[in-house]
């Protein structure tokens, strides 16, 4: 952990890699859905806190081009070509996108929201796997970590009396996630057995439901819960784990069956746990967002997104699924493709843009949010349009 991230004055360093683009990009003049959006998560949600956080030194590849090429013309911190589904939602409700926490000076930054997601956290802490025998290392960011940072936050807003931020609070929409996909991935790339590493699933499950306990608590109205994407058609996955059994792959799609069935595992859990939690709190909108069935959609059917190799990555090695064990984006002897638009992934870990888009406008239509997050809200008329729209394309020039 950089030095400059031990105490808030850290938060001063803007780094150039990773400024922050604070534009709207086509939303209409008018009110915002939300007035505005607090997200947590990993590196599917991080807008440019990694850079912040742990310095531009770190030696992170998205914190240098090609990541951003697509969209921001230059890396901006996020995980990818171009935006997120994070970047996406915002747009749609009217927000500029949503600002990394760490590169905020004041509360005046934060008007619209903020984004405590940090690529590489995890739900649970490093002494939770610590404790099973296994070590992800010291310095990682989780969901408590982020946490806390959201109450410094409420802090810097409200000194001395957090009620009055309770209009803030109430008001404003939640994301909390994608996140515990890392608390799968360290394990699984350590080759660590899946019976053992869905072990961890319950505990995983219920810090995510602690973590949204503690914002109701705090005032929270409206909140997102994604679960976990398909990550057995994940390029870098289908490489190490390569298998001659043809029964170890789903014929639709080419994905590994195995690790599909962990995913919807994971999303089973988080879906029972969610509906405990909307019998505890029947005034709160606890929306469910489906990133397994809104990505698959692009396995089954990548035609419809304009992708012409849903399991292939865009930026990475000359290997199968165009990733190798010992070239990855921005590392090594890394090719980057010349459309990333046709391409599913962008480095064999992370979605491309347009795959991100694509689960966003599942997202947004309402058929991969349960209740759809248009019905949260009458006060959002290109989320209604959105929502009812067969054709959606023209929204966002696919």
């Amino acid at each position: 952990m950089a030095s400059s991230a031990s105490g808030r004055g850290g938060r001063r360093l803007l780094l150039p890699a990773v400024a922050v683009v604070l534009v709207l990009v086509g939303a209409d003049s008018a009110a915002p859905c939300y007035p505005r959006v607090f997200s947590f998560g990993d590196s599917l949600a991080d807008t440019g806190n990694y850079g912040f956080f742990f310095g531009n030194d770190s030696g992170e590849p998205a914190l240098r081009p090609p990541y951003g090429e697509t969209f921001f013309n230059r890396a901006t911190g996020r995980f990818s070509n171009g935006r997120l589904v994070l970047d996406f939602i915002a747009d749609t409700m009217g927000l500029p996108f949503v600002r990394p926490y760490w590169g905020g000076r004041s509360a005046e930054d934060f008007a619209c929201g903020a984004n405590f997601a940090v690529g590489g956290a995890t739900a649970l802490s490093p002494d939770y796997f610590r404790a099973r025998g296994f070590d992800i290392g010291d310095g990682r960011v989780h969901l408590d970590m982020e946490m806390k940072w959201f109450r410094d936050l409420l802090n810097l807003s409200c000194p001395g009396d957090l009620s009055g931020c309770s209009d803030m609070i109430n008001q404003s929409l939640f994301l909390v996630g994608e996140i515990g996909g890392n608390d799968y991935n360290l394990p699984l790339l350590s080759r660590v057995p899946v019976e053992k590493i869905r072990t961890f699933t319950p505990s995983v499950v219920a810090k995510i439901s602690s973590t949204v306990t503690e914002l109701i608590g705090l005032g929270a109205k409206t909140l997102v819960v994604p679960g976990n994407l398909p990550i057995g058609c994940v390029p870098k996955y289908l490489l190490i784990f390569k298998s001659d059994k043809k029964e170890d792959y789903e014929p639709e799609t080419g994905c590994l069956r195995w690790m599909n069935e962990f995913s919807q595992f994971h999303n089973k859990l988080l879906m029972e746990e969610l509906e405990k939690l909307r019998k505890l709190h029947p005034g709160v909108t606890i929306i469910y967002a489906d990133y397994y069935g809104a990505a698959m959609e692009i396995f089954l059917s990548p035609e419809r997104f304009g992708i012409e190799d849903p399991l292939s990555a865009c930026c990475g090695g000359e290997g199968p699924y165009g990733v190798s064990l010992t070239a990855t984006c921005g590392y090594g002897d890394y090719k980057v493709c010349d459309n990333p638009d046709k391409y599913g992934s962008w480095d064999g870990f992370h979605p491309s843009e347009a795959a991100y888009r694509a689960i966003a406008m599942g997202l947004l239509r309402g058929s991969y949010t349960q209740p759809s997050i248009a019905s949260t809200t009458s006060s959002c008329p290109r989320l209604t349009e959105l929502s009812s729209s067969v054709e959606y394309k023209v929204l966002y020039d696919l």
